[in-house]
């Protein structure tokens, strides 16, 4: 079976830091691209970040640059998003998704290949 879960959300002051993880089983991320999103209540879904193992691209979301950091650990088939420097805007549902053989960032949300549960991320001014 196809999985992906995302695990790492919670409630953190602003300036603090979370690293969510992205746990892939029944398939591994090679030829990829695997992106981050989130959804603040009320707001659209909008692409945070994302890594590609097909062409080795990556995208920031503007909001995020310079506080979010995509990483990989392929020995474990997990992908992390290491968040600092929080704001109270960053408040969302953060899922992770990947669509296969694409480059970043991931722009048809409707051609995501799969997708996880979902993590909760409340940053407390």
């Amino acid at each position: 079976e196809v999985q992906l879960v995302e695990s790492g959300g919670g409630l953190v002051q602003a300036g603090g830091s979370l690293r969510l993880s992205c746990a892939a089983s029944g398939f591994t991320f090679d030829a990829y691209a695997i992106g981050w999103f989130r959804q603040a209540p009320g707001k659209e879904l909008e692409g945070v970040s994302c890594a590609s193992n097909s062409d080795g691209s990556s995208y920031y979301a503007d909001p995020v640059k310079g506080r979010f950091t995509i990483s990989s650990d392929n020995a474990k088939n997990t992908v992390y998003l290491q968040m600092n420097s929080l704001k109270p805007e960053d408040t969302a549902v953060y899922y992770c998704a990947v669509r296969y053989h694409r480059s970043c960032p991931i722009i048809d949300i409707n051609a995501i290949d799969y997708w996880g549960q979902g993590t909760q991320v409340t940053v407390s001014s």
